[in-house]
């Protein structure tokens, strides 16, 4: 079967099919957004693990206390791995957005890539002149996004 690559695909096993431009409407906004209420989540779901954490430095004197300086990023990877990387190719908050993630050339994304997306996305955040790629590249794409080959997109 002959693909064009220069543009990304809404993949379905049997008939891939070119990302249309409605579907890129609104992205960016939605990402923002969806950053935010992900954001939420992994503080909500730290807080047991951050309970646990602090059994368990109790347990050995203090050591196991200096699990809080990775606990907030380790909490956000699983969350990227298991919901990004999920079937529904889409964290909670992409998911209320209305927006998944995909490969350029269709398929879907597994959780080593998501875990992967997540870690450059807070790299490349750190320094916010690199989010403005995303209003140069033609599929809204962030500069993380352009190197894994990955794209977001609305879906219904």
């Amino acid at each position: 079967m002959d693909r064009e690559y220069s543009h990304a695909y809404d993949y379905d096993e049997l008939n891939p099919q070119p990302v249309t431009p409605e579907q890129l409407d609104g992205v960016r906004t939605a990402r923002i957004l969806s950053f935010f209420i992900d954001y939420a989540i992994v503080i909500l779901l730290s807080i047991p693990f951050a309970i646990v954490v602090g059994i368990l430095g109790l347990l050995t004197f203090g050591l196991g206390w200096l699990l809080y300086t990775i606990l907030p990023a380790l909490v956000a990877v699983g969350y990227l791995a298991m919901t990004m990387g999920g079937p529904n190719q889409a964290t909670v908050g992409m998911a209320v957005m209305g927006i998944r993630i995909r490969k350029i050339e269709g398929g879907r994304v597994d959780p080593f890539l998501a875990m992967l997306h997540g870690v450059l996305f807070w790299v490349f955040a750190s320094f916010p002149p690199l989010l403005l790629v995303s209003l140069f590249s033609p599929k809204k794409q962030l500069l993380h996004d352009l190197m894994l080959g990955t794209y977001v997109a609305r879906y219904p």
